[in-house]
């Protein structure tokens, strides 16, 4: 099954337990693919960046390097409007819509409110698990 994965998600699974690190766990072993866009790996490679400075224990450089191994870079085109209240979570529909993936990981208040555009179910990171992967 392929997945978008918002940055809150991917974050939290890179630096913490719970729900977002399964998910990880889950894309790492093969049991989901996990589809970025430039738009979406750049937010991804800032965050870390940032964050990392905060918690220099934490060696987010393997990870970087397993999303450009192991994860789907697809082309996504701007959505011809905006569809998010806020316009920056667009990018993970429109990667979506590019790459015909039907589920966006997220916990944002604004990604959920739009849940079911273009047939794109956006789900909490514990829904995922428990609808989709199981205990991983």
């Amino acid at each position: 099954m392929k997945v978008v994965i918002d940055t809150n998600v991917f974050i939290s699974g890179v630096f913490f337990s719970g729900p977002p690190y399964k998910i990880l766990e889950a894309w790492r072993d093969g049991k989901v693919q996990l589809v970025v866009s430039r738009e979406i790996l750049q937010e991804y490679q800032r965050v870390l960046g940032t964050l990392g400075q905060e918690f220099p224990g934490v060696d987010a450089s393997g990870i970087l390097e397993l999303l450009t191994v192991k994860s789907e870079l697809t082309a996504a085109p701007a959505l011809p409007e905006a569809v998010c209240v806020d316009p920056d979570d667009d990018k993970f529909l429109a990667c979506a819509l590019a790459s015909k993936v039907k589920h966006i990981i997220s916990g944002d208040k604004h990604l959920l409110k739009v849940s079911g555009y273009r047939g794109v179910e956006v789900v909490k990171p514990r829904k995922f698990i428990d609808n989709y992967i199981g205990e991983v």
